[in-house]
Order: structure tokens, then C-alpha cells, then sequence
């Protein structure tokens, strides 16, 4: 396969996509913990009428999704170059609050930056 040629205003996209990448990825991550958050909310207790034997089918959904949540954490954090013992740590906590906490200090530093 031949290299492609980029114009200069693809050129400049890439470079600014790429130069903005740990931002990109702190705003995925904020919007992963949100969904957590979500996820992890206590269903409401009244049923609609039929529910009763989708509860358990249900719960697998969305234990399912949780899990799917969690691994796009894992590998965000690793793109984020994260230290191995902090991903580990979280992955093994699987706590919201324990991510929520870390990414707030991972966005002070990179506003300082």
C-alpha cells in the first residue's frame, strides 16, 4: 500500500489531535465516571406491570454494561500512561468514588501543565 500524502490542513488536525490526546482522553474518562455513577444508581422499587420476570434478565444487562464501562476505564487509563500499581489498584477497587478522586488530581495536574 502506498504512504498517503496529507494537505497541510490534515497535517494540522492529526498534529493537533495527537498534541491534545491527554485531554481527549481526561474528558473520556470524566464522561466514563459519569456513566458509572449512573449505572451504579439504585433502581427504583415499583415494577410496571410485566416486569416481574424481566428482573433478573435485567440485572445481567446491566451488570454486563458496568463491566463494558469498566474496561473502557482500564484502557483509557492505560493510553493516559498511568502508573501500572494505580490502574491496578482502581481496576481491583472497581469504586467510582476511588476514580472520581484520582481523575480529579490527574485534572489539576494536567491544568497545570
Amino acid at each position: 500500500m502506498a504512504k498517503q500524502e496529507y494537505s497541510q490542513y490534515q497535517k494540522g488536525v492529526i498534529s493537533g489531535y495527537y498534541g491534545n490526546l491527554d485531554t481527549i482522553m481526561l474528558q473520556k474518562l470524566s464522561e466514563l465516571v459519569s456513566e458509572l455513577y449512573v449505572a451504579h444508581a439504585p433502581r427504583p422499587s415499583g415494577l410496571e406491570p410485566g416486569d416481574e420476570a424481566g428482573g433478573t434478565q435485567d440485572e445481567g444487562r446491566r451488570k454486563a454494561n458496568i463491566d463494558r464501562l469498566w474496561q473502557r476505564v482500564h484502557k483509557a487509563m492505560i493510553q493516559l500512561k498511568i502508573p501500572p500499581a494505580i490502574i491496578d489498584h482502581i481496576m481491583q477497587k472497581r469504586d467510582v468514588q476511588v476514580l472520581a478522586k484520582n481523575l480529579q488530581d490527574w485534572l489539576a495536574r494536567a491544568g497545570k501543565r
